[in-house]
Order: structure tokens, then sequence, then C-alpha cells
């Protein structure tokens, strides 16, 4: 629909994002959920759990792919009016995940220890930090599942089952936790096998629905090698993109440790806020992959344009009414996550700096949603290179002369929340400017 009216837009962003905010604000839900249970087991719980799911979200955040990829890749073939091929690509890489999701699940157990002591565990901390990682280990083939399966989903522009799933499998993660934690006393290790039965649980749900559908439209459900691979090669690039964004995230994990246990368990506060704010935002980057992905596979190129301007309106507003809620209320949410007076002064001082930085951040993720969208992945890739190379510096300052606690946190967040999504913006808007990355076609 060439010169399509900012109200129609609006319309169809709002359909796609609001269902797919659901979604989004579900997934860390989990996080805060196991952070406030754990929480109340002491320090040494808390500072274990942020480590062991550092680990967990970086295993899981590197097959991001799966879902992003998928994304496009089914709405460019239902623009194109593909419906057959575009769910035979959805079956495609829901197998690939299963595999992907087995290896990892049985790779992660075994290097539970060392993948833990290179992030700096020791002690009481290590202990409760291979605990929870061990324990929620037999969820991650269901964890990818659900990241392909929901990729095959927002490319058929469905975001409303995913939301349904999402929120399920984030009330059923809650109950199992607080019975398995307490009840069972299983104590950080109930936290971790209640996390794995929960994304069990909504990997069966989301696989039955895509099964259903390609089914109708007559897609082979047996996994055929062709498919898979070609899944696989379109997700490098993007495994590379992601795979500089969770070294970022790892190195400033790896730097909140050299600051103290309090600065650590506050870091796992400030990122558990974080992540639920920006996967709010990130709402609206899935509305663009999904939208468009549909107008390139339909040579809508005027379509895209008015998609850009306007998701792009919509992310910098979204960030700003987030960082006003993160930043003022700062105070009061902390005291659901920990009694211990450091951890909480170091949580509001991170919390503070983040809220500054979250207006960028939506303008990054939704230029990150539009690119991938239109399957630029390639740019990506170097681009999330060169923006890691930029932030190593700042944050080797931070470990070499930030001072232990709150003070030393707050530098921390803003070399990561300020600096890297600073280079981040400026390197997916030159993109956006040009007209390279908008190739039509299925």
């Amino acid at each position: 629909m060439p010169g399509a009216r900012p109200a129609g837009v609006d319309r169809q962003i709002v359909a796609l994002a609001v269902p797919a905010l659901g979604a989004l604000v579900a997934e860390p839900l989990f996080v805060l959920v196991d952070s406030a249970i754990v929480g109340h087991l002491g320090t040494d719980a808390l500072a274990g759990l942020a480590l062991a799911s550092t680990v967990l979200v970086t295993l899981v955040g590197l097959c991001v792919f799966l879902a992003y990829a998928t994304t496009a890749a089914v709405a460019r073939r239902v623009g194109a009016g593909d419906t057959r091929g575009a769910l035979q690509t959805g079956v495609d890489g829901m197998w690939l995940g299963l595999g992907l999701g087995v290896v990892l699940a049985g790779a992660a157990w075994l290097a539970a220890p060392t993948l833990l002591g290179v992030l700096g565990a020791s002690g009481g901390v290590a202990e409760q930090a291979v605990a929870y990682l061990r324990w929620s280990t037999p969820g991650l083939p269901g964890m990818l599942l659900v990241l392909a399966a929901t990729g095959a989903l927002r490319g058929l522009q469905d975001t409303r089952t995913p939301l349904v799933v999402a929120a399920s499998g984030a009330v059923a993660n809650g109950l199992l936790n607080a019975v398995l934690v307490y009840g069972a006393g299983m104590g950080i290790a109930g936290s971790g096998l209640g996390t794995a039965v929960a994304q069990l649980g909504m990997a069966v749900a989301l696989v039955v629905v895509v099964v259903r559908g390609a089914r109708r439209a007559g897609a082979d459900l047996r996994p055929a090698a062709g498919g898979i691979l070609a899944n696989a090669r379109a997700g490098v690039p993007l495994l590379v993109r992601t795979a500089s964004l969770r070294l970022a995230i790892l190195l400033t994990v790896w730097v909140a440790t050299g600051l103290g246990a309090s600065a650590l368990a506050g870091h796992q506060v400030v990122n558990a806020v974080w992540g639920l704010t920006a996967f709010a935002l990130d709402a609206l980057a899935i509305a663009a992959q999904a939208l468009v992905g549909h107008a390139l596979g339909a040579g809508d190129v005027p379509r895209t344009r008015a998609l850009l301007r306007r998701t792009l309106q919509w992310g910098v507003a979204a960030g700003v009414v987030m960082g006003v809620l993160v930043g003022a209320l700062a105070p009061l949410y902390v005291r659901l996550f920990t009694a211990d007076p450091d951890v909480r002064r170091a949580a509001v001082t991170g919390l503070v700096v983040a809220a500054v930085a979250l207006p960028m951040a939506g303008w990054v993720f939704v230029l990150d949603g539009v690119l991938i969208g239109a399957g630029d992945g390639p740019f990506l890739a170097w681009a999330g290179v060169a923006t890691l190379v930029a932030y190593v510096p700042a944050a080797l300052a931070v470990h070499a002369w930030a001072p232990p606690g709150a003070a030393g946190l707050a530098w921390l967040w803003g070399a990561f929340a300020v600096l890297f999504m600073a280079a981040r913006a400026l390197t997916t808007g030159w993109r956006a400017r040009g007209t390279a990355w908008m190739v039509t076609g299925a």
C-alpha cells in the first residue's frame, strides 16, 4: 500500500506491538520472579543467580536468531503470497532450535563450574550459581523451541498466541518457584527447576499451534536437512551480532563482580529491570520486523519508509515514558528484591543512570527491528563488532579505576547504557538513512 497514511501505520503497529509487549514482558518476568524469590535466601544466593542467569540468558540470547531470522523470512514469504513456504520455514526453524537446545543443555550442565568461574564466582556464590544453572539446563531445548515457534508466528503477524503462552508460562514459573524453593526446600535449585519446567510447557503449546498451521498449508513436518541448513545460514550474521551484544553483557557482569558482592547483587536488580524495559521497548521492534519484512516481500518501498519513520517515533516516546518510571520509582520497587541497605543503594543508583539512557535505547531497538526485518544481517554483524570494540575500553576503565559499591555501579551502567547504546544508535542510524537495506521480494 504505497503512501500509507500515518494513522493506518499506527493501527498496524499497535495491533502487533501490544500483544508482543505482553509476551516480551512476560519473559523477563521469569528473571524478576526468580530474583525476588531467591533474593530472600540471602546475598550469596542473589549474587549466584546474577551469574548463573547471565550464562543461561547468554546461551539463549545467542540463539535469538531462531526468532529474528524466522520472523523476517516468514514475513517476506507471506508478503510474496507463499504461505506454505512461510510455514515450512517455521517448521525447519523449530527442528534447528530443538537440536541446538539439546546440545547446549548437555554442554552447559558439564561446563557450569568452569563458565561461572570465568565470571569470577567463588565460595558460596559459586555454589549457589552452579546449582541454579544445572537445574535450569533441562529447559534449554524448550527455550529455543519457544524462540523458533514465536518467530514463525510473528512472521504470520500473530503476536497474540505467543502472548497467551508467555503469560501462562510466567504464572506457572512463579508458582513453581514458590513451591519448589520454599515448599519443597530446594533453595535456589528449585528456582532453576521451576523455570525449566515452565519453559518446556510453553514450547509444547507453541509447537502445537505452528504444526496445526503447517498441516493446513500442506507443509512437510519432517526434518529437512536443506531447510534446516538454510535457516542456520540465515542466522549466522545475527548470531555474530547477538554474540557481540552478549559479550558486552558478560563483560559488564565481570566488571560488576569486581565491585564487590553488594554491587554485584545490585547489578542483578538493575539488569533485571533493564531487561524488563528493554523487552517492553522491543515490542515495537517486533512489530517493525514483521511489517517491514511483509512490505519488502510485497515490493512496497514507500510503505517501508513510512514504517521506519513511525516506529522510530514510537520507540523514542516509549523510551521517555519508561525512563521516567524506572528512575522515579526506583527507591520503591528495589525493596521487593532485597532488604540489604547496601544492595538497595547500589541498585537505585544504577537504575537512575539506566533510566537516562532509555529514550536512546528505544531508538536503537526499533532500528534493530527494522534492519532485522529487512534481512540486513551482515551489516548488523559488522556493526555489532564495531560497537563492542568501542565499549571494551570503557568497561576496562571502570574495572581499573571505579570505586566499589554504588558509585562504581553507576560508572559501569554509564558505560553500558549510555556509551554502548550511543555507539549502536550511530551505526544503525547511519545505515537506515540509506537504501542498501531495502531489498524487495521473497
